[in-house]
């Protein structure tokens, strides 16, 4: 699809949860800004900013005197990245979300093939990493997880842990959220699955971390993410509430 067929046929929220992010979140404004400008009917820009500290508001203050369409949404204190994401969702105001990382593990500009590939049939077009550029230990935990994930709650899609997606924002209007953690991406996809939304995927280029450190694949975490994993598997699995 060439750009003149995508151009002004959907309003679009972008947002950034950010933690800490200084040294990387205004490149991926100026990039996203770009490519909305391109692709987007009317748009928006929000950096949702989970508790950063002082150097990292700074750089989100100057961003707002350079950039118009660009919304800042201060939490008080460091929430978690499943905290972030759902101040992101239900305080975006058009009608497709596009989420990402503030970290530049992604490349804002492949926004443009999501759009490409969204349609009246599409609720969900979600990314996949074409190849991780992480630490070895985390892309095998990565996947590890992933399986597990997919066996636990039988979606479909090849990457839960990619967090480059583009939705319908009504979605969120009947889907209810409920963790902070990391582990919301998999309670996001299972109860969009059992919802029946229809997802297409687009493989999109990862990149080692520049900036900030992930809060997830922490080890002294992995006891914590398993309990949640199973308290979500037997609410939306066996009680099937979703």
């Amino acid at each position: 699809m060439s750009n003149s067929e995508i151009k002004k046929k959907y309003t679009i929220s972008a947002f950034f949860p950010v933690y800490n992010d200084w040294g990387t979140i205004s490149s991926m404004v100026f990039l996203v800004n770009g490519v909305l400008e391109k692709v987007a009917k009317d748009y928006e820009i929000i950096l949702v900013d989970d508790g950063s500290r002082e150097l990292t508001k700074r750089v989100l203050e100057e961003l707002l005197k350079k950039v118009d369409k660009l919304r800042v949404i201060t939490r008080s204190s460091n929430g978690g990245y499943g905290a972030a994401l759902k101040t992101g969702f239900y305080n975006a105001r058009y009608e497709l979300i596009f989420y990402t990382d503030g970290d530049a593990q992604y490349n804002p500009e492949e926004l443009e093939l999501l759009v490409e590939k969204f349609s009246k049939d599409v609720d969900v077009v979600n990314g996949y990493k074409i190849s991780r550029s992480d630490p070895p230990y985390r892309i095998i935990l990565g996947k590890l997880y992933h399986w597990i994930a997919r066996m636990m709650f039988g979606f479909k899609i090849r990457d839960v842990d990619c967090d480059f997606r583009l939705m319908r924002r009504s979605i969120f209007d009947g889907l209810v959220l409920e963790y902070d953690s990391g582990v919301i991406c998999v309670e996001m996809i299972s109860k969009m699955t059992k919802k029946g939304y229809r997802f297409v995927e687009v493989p999109v280029h990862h990149y080692y971390r520049m900036s900030g450190k992930s809060e997830f694949f922490n080890f002294k975490r992995i006891f914590i993410v398993s309990q949640n994993l199973i308290k979500l598997w037997y609410k939306i699995v066996i009680k099937k509430i979703y």
